[in-house]
């Protein structure tokens, strides 16, 4: 006798007792239970999408379990052109079916585009329709040339900042080679700074260094910030005419920031600057390891080196105006506890002074290289002595370097004036 009930149905005596008190879901109709919906996800979970998608048009029931949200938490948006890529994209009608029901589930999401400018525009077409999100990660991926590159800066800002403003439970942004810039970090940084963990963002030339700082000063809980490699950061402060640049020095609170998020940052600095110019610099404690000087530098600045620069590691001085930098070098060697290498150039120091400064850095010093001419022999020691007792502390052979006679000859013409 035929029952009547569709073959994808089971029933048993209990079904039949409480049928009436059941909700008339597709899913029951089908005889699906909680478990075998379980099952079926999971199943769903191993498919590839194409494959998913056929599989809900064999009934209801896995066409319902097709869209449950855990199946779109995390998805990635291919977009290629055919013309000039062999790679499958998703389908249009799948992308509008995904921002209609499943923009509020989607929390893991990536957009692979090709070398084509308008399968980067498309996906920032869909950037800018997703209102409805809460997504954590998000990564803009090129899989060619980076062509998010030749979409209008406008366009690509307004639909990131949709993203931006509507998530506010951001985690994980990857978005290189890309025109975000400072005005979009801030609206990140103001409606995701609580979240945000790590921001991936290379080859980005409308990011300047006051967008990172505002990332790096706000996101407390940031763990990764790659934008320049944060184990070395280097800073050229360079002057071609005395007067013409107006220089001003870092904040101390910009300097904090950046220790606070990279503690283990080596900081170089290049200064290729007139006497003059120097005013606004090391004010107060500035965190860099490497200082180079490239034209002559005060005393006056170097003795501000010794009092604010605690972490430096390394230390050139090309030129002085022959001022001896006895205090200033007992100062460095006292305050600055990781130096382990100077060189000076044409500066004067007493041996007694110069000797001093090697017993403070008490044996640290891996490299020490300063002219013969530098050292000024004294009533406590002499050339000789200060070759041996620097040797003694050093636990290895040290000799002060020789200037070539042929320099030395080419220095005395250069400061030597003929008559006119």
């Amino acid at each position: 006798m035929k029952s009547g009930r569709s073959k994808c149905q089971s029933f048993t005596p209990s079904e039949g007792r409480n049928k009436r008190h059941r909700s008339a879901t597709p899913a029951h109709r089908c005889g699906a239970t909680c478990h075998t919906t379980y099952v079926v996800l999971h199943i769903f979970q191993y498919l590839s999408l194409v494959d998913r998608a056929r599989a809900s048009s064999v009934c209801r029931w896995w066409n319902d379990v097709f869209h449950i949200p855990d199946l779109w938490r995390r998805f990635e948006f291919e977009l290629n052109q055919p013309a000039t890529s062999y790679l499958r994209s998703t389908h249009p009608d799948l992308i509008q079916q995904i921002i209609k029901r499943h923009a509020q589930h989607l929390k893991y999401v990536s957009f692979k585009v090709d070398s084509c400018t308008e399968s980067a525009e498309a996906a920032c077409n869909i950037l800018s329709q997703l209102v409805n999100c809460t997504i954590k990660t998000m990564g803009l991926i090129s899989t060619a040339r980076p062509s998010f590159m030749d979409v209008s800066q406008s366009h690509f800002v307004s639909a990131l900042t949709v993203v931006f403003v509507n998530s506010k439970s951001l985690s994980s942004i990857k978005i290189d080679d890309t025109p975000a810039d400072d005005p979009s970090l801030k609206v990140l940084v103001a409606n995701n700074s609580d979240t945000l963990k790590l921001l991936k963002m290379s080859s980005c030339p409308h990011v300047s260094p006051a967008g990172i700082l505002c990332v790096a000063d706000q996101c407390h809980g940031l763990c990764e910030l790659k934008h320049v490699h944060l184990e070395h950061l280097r800073i050229d402060v360079v002057s071609e005419n005395s007067g013409q640049t107006q220089f001003h020095a870092i904040r101390k609170s910009s300097w904090d920031a950046l220790i606070h998020h990279s503690p283990q940052v080596n900081i170089v600095m290049y200064f290729f600057l007139y006497e003059e110019e120097f005013e606004p610099f090391f004010r107060e404690q500035t965190p860099v390891t490497h200082l180079y000087f490239g034209r002559a530098v005060s005393k006056d600045m170097l003795g501000r080196i010794g009092l604010n620069c605690p972490r430096l590691t390394e230390l050139l001085v090309c030129a002085n105006w022959l001022e001896p930098l006895d205090e200033e070098l007992i100062c460095i060697a006292e305050r600055c506890k990781s130096l382990t290498a100077i060189g000076l150039g044409e500066c004067e120091v007493t041996c007694s002074g110069f000797m001093e400064f090697v017993k403070m850095c008490d044996g640290r010093l891996s490299q020490l290289s300063i002219m013969e001419e530098v050292l000024i022999p004294d009533n406590t020691y002499n050339i000789e002595q200060i070759h041996s007792e620097v040797s003694k502390h050093l636990g290895r052979i040290w000799f002060p370097d020789m200037m070539p006679t042929w320099l030395k000859r080419s220095r005395y013409m250069k400061t030597f004036r003929y008559p006119h």
